[in-house]
């Protein structure tokens, strides 16, 4: 990743994100990210809303599917990924250029909500949605070890 421009943004959710599936299968899910910088106005002693960001947003593979289950318009979120420029030909002919981010990691902002994460069961290798060493310490119950007490973690 190397040379790529990475950005976090912090915003509302402006539809309910859309899941679809490429030929080969590969779940991504699209939505928009609304992001405005909120201004102290001294003259009005008040606050106002800034320019407005609209970005458009791709979530692929797993990370996609869990974004299309979990979160909905209007939610809070914060996503940081990297930007990806994208020139297209319109059925005039025209061409046209966008700026998307392709999102590697999103959840809701606590800041003004509560949300109890919920992990799912990895279906491949090497940690990005994939199949789980048989010694991993966070998966299934905990030890019924007499020595430990309460909820201390087991190191």
């Amino acid at each position: 990743m190397s040379g790529e421009t990475t950005i976090t943004i912090i915003g509302n959710l402006t539809d309910d994100p859309k899941l679809n599936f490429t030929q080969t299968g590969t779940a991504v899910a699209s939505f928009t990210i609304a992001s405005s910088s909120r201004i102290y106005n001294k003259q009005v002693e008040q606050w106002q809303d800034g320019e407005s960001l609209f970005m458009r947003c791709s979530a692929w593979r797993d990370l996609g599917e869990h974004v299309a289950e979990s979160l909905t318009r209007g939610a809070r979120v914060i996503a940081s990924g990297r930007l990806r420029m994208r020139t297209y030909e319109t059925s005039d002919g025209d061409n046209r250029t966008v700026i998307e981010m392709t999102v590697d990691e999103i959840g809701p902002s606590l800041r003004f909500a509560t949300a109890r994460p919920q992990k799912v069961a990895r279906t491949g290798g090497n940690g990005h949605a994939g199949g789980a060493p048989a010694d991993d310490p966070w998966l299934g119950a905990a030890p019924t070890d007499d020595r430990r007490q309460g909820d201390e973690p087991p190191f």
